[in-house]
């Protein structure tokens, strides 16, 4: 039998443009900043190369009456948006995908010290502080 003890998680911030990627474990309950994926073929790779067992992505809260438009031209709200992401990127990969709250978490990026120069990006850090919230609770 062969059976993993430490298991490898990825936190994802998705947002329009950037996905925000961290990377923790089981064993140190740890997340770290990773990087940034422009696109779900480079998210998938990452799965795929970092041998991810779970993923975590953060859920955005639905904002009330918030649209915007799709190159098509239709009005979609961020959460229909959100979902088409995450059924698209549950097809590809053949892992847990786990959603939580991820209220804040930009705001929180943007508040931790430091600058440009001696911190991550902001979308890296929201998607530390959303896999850090997860482990935290396991």
């Amino acid at each position: 039998m062969n059976y993993k003890l430490r298991k490898k998680y990825l936190g994802v911030d998705w947002g329009e443009k950037r996905i925000g990627l961290a990377l923790g474990d089981s064993e140190t309950k740890v997340a770290t900043p990773f990087r940034t994926a422009g696109d779900m073929a480079e998210l998938v790779k990452v799965v795929k190369g970092e041998e991810i067992d779970v993923v975590v992505v953060g859920r955005p809260v639905p904002i009330s009456n918030f649209q915007f438009f799709s190159r098509a031209g239709e009005a979609q709200t961020i959460s229909k948006q959100f979902e088409k992401f995450v059924d698209e990127f549950k097809s590809k990969i053949n892992i847990p995908v786990e959603l939580i709250d991820e209220r804040l978490s930009s705001k929180a990026a943007d508040a931790l010290p430091g600058d440009k120069k001696t911190k991550a990006g902001r979308d890296e850090i929201a998607a530390m502080l959303i896999l850090q919230s997860y482990l935290d609770k396991i």
